[in-house]
């Protein structure tokens, strides 16, 4: 299913890694040429300035120009754009958003209050504060970096705000998509985290916002399509393949694994910028070994 106009966040949105050179500087080139070829690849959008693009270590005037290379590369098909807007205060937020609106983005990715552990009605007036640029808001849940749970009883209650269009689920705990159907059904579940791909989909999830495919655009797109359209024969398989790789989209040092990999499958993957430094010998040889098997079995 290709992403629709009126909810452009469903399908396989991919959260970019950002192509950097060798003096860190960001190769905005490169940039445009990996998002035109996620898209080529039968990708639905891409999600620039996510945690996989290294948002945090960016300047204000990257960060803008990440986004407007996006749309352009995207063929100014804004809606196949959902910029991360988030940043530690709420006002910050609401400018990102404000820029993405600008650029044309068709929604926003937006994490909770991640300076300290926020309550919820500190969380309520966070979402509601971006919410009210006009862009449709995508909660981004991911309790182990924020220390902000937004549980399904605080989603409904984002929804319930009109804050919040769908959710992100990063918290693994795939028991949780049941939970917020009941209680909100009309917010659309997007899979947050690779490695739990298969049982979110099953589950309903309408879209993915996928690290991976950064790296084997053609075969995760295979995976996502098959196990959204409920068919686990192919899914199953694909899955169980691809899995060694997917896994570390949910440890930490998933951004130099993810770019590792993109190295191995010829794209450009390169370095990032400390702190986030390269994967240790026993990490790189695990991710090299997982993806040449994948590269050599065909996949891409």
């Amino acid at each position: 299913m290709a992403a629709t106009r009126t909810r452009p966040w469903h399908g396989i949105m991919v959260a970019t890694t950002l192509p950097l050179r060798d003096d860190l500087s960001v190769d905005h080139d490169a940039y445009a040429a990996q998002v035109a070829r996620l898209l080529a690849a039968g990708c639905d959008g891409v999600v620039p300035n996510g945690s996989l693009g290294e948002y945090q270590t960016l300047t204000d005037d990257e960060r803008i120009r990440v986004v407007r290379t996006a749309v352009e590369a995207a063929g100014g098909d804004g809606d196949r754009v959902m910029p991360g807007v988030s940043a530690y205060g709420s006002a910050a937020s609401r400018r990102w958003a404000e820029r993405a609106a600008e650029a044309g983005a068709g929604s926003v990715l937006l994490l909770p209050p991640n300076g300290y552990r926020a309550d919820q009605a500190a969380v309520r007036a966070h979402f509601a504060e971006v919410a009210a640029v006009g862009v449709p808001v995508v909660a981004y849940n991911n309790p182990f970096d924020t220390k902000v749970d937004l549980t399904p009883q605080l989603l409904g209650a984002l929804h319930g705000d009109g804050s919040i269009v769908a959710v992100k689920e990063f918290s693994g705990d795939v028991r949780r998509a049941y939970e917020i159907a009941e209680i909100a059904p009309d917010l659309d579940l997007l899979i947050g985290a690779d490695d739990v791909l298969l049982e979110l989909a099953v589950a309903g999830a309408v879209g993915w916002i996928a690290g991976y495919p950064n790296a084997l655009p053609a075969s995760c797109t295979a995976l996502y399509r098959a196990a959204a359209a409920g068919d686990l024969d192919t899914a199953l398989p694909l899955y169980r393949a691809l899995h060694p790789l997917l896994r570390w989209d949910s440890k930490p040092a998933f951004v130099q694994a993810i770019k590792f990999s993109m190295d191995l499958a010829g794209h450009h993957g390169g370095p990032t910028r400390p702190p986030r430094f390269p994967l240790t010998d026993e990490q790189a040889n695990t991710v090299r070994a997982a993806t040449e098997k994948l590269l050599a079995d065909g996949h891409h």
